[in-house]
């Protein structure tokens, strides 16, 4: 039965990196460096500098903040129509159960008018994000 000590620590690496280089860059191509190194969203300099030494392939995500606002905005639209289409039904129930039948009618009509109000504009918002999608494709097919 043999013993085994602890000897604390943490346990070596199976590959360590020992090599390492120095790269003294001007201030021209320092701004030229922080630009692609932005651009890349690598997770830290050494590993974008790795990356391109060494030709691996690294994937670049854009964000554009418009863009992810558009899309917010959207989602929030679809919400406010859901809820609109909830308070379309009871207004429709409570006008039928508590007032005649001319006075519900003209209430409906000017609804409905609001309704058609609605869908026309929501058409319009339909066909500009699918312009949007349109041009945004086109732009990242120009990119690459």
């Amino acid at each position: 039965m043999g013993q085994h000590f602890n000897k604390g620590g943490r346990p070596p690496k199976i590959n360590p990196a020992t090599f390492r280089y120095v790269v003294r860059f001007n201030a021209v191509e320092n701004g030229v460096f922080l630009t692609k190194y932005e651009k890349s969203g690598a997770v830290n300099k050494s590993a974008f500098i790795k990356n391109v030494l060494l030709g691996k392939s690294f994937k670049v995500f854009v964000v554009d903040q418009n863009t992810r606002e558009f899309i917010d905005m959207l989602s929030s639209l679809n919400a406010r129509y859901r809820t609109f289409v909830i308070d379309y039904d009871l207004t429709v129930k409570t006008l039928r159960e508590n007032f005649t039948e001319t006075k519900a009618l003209k209430a409906l009509y000017k609804l409905e008018q609001v309704a058609i109000e609605i869908v026309k504009l929501n058409r319009e918002i339909v066909n500009l994000a699918n312009r949007f999608d349109a041009e945004w494709m086109r732009n990242s097919n120009e990119k690459e």
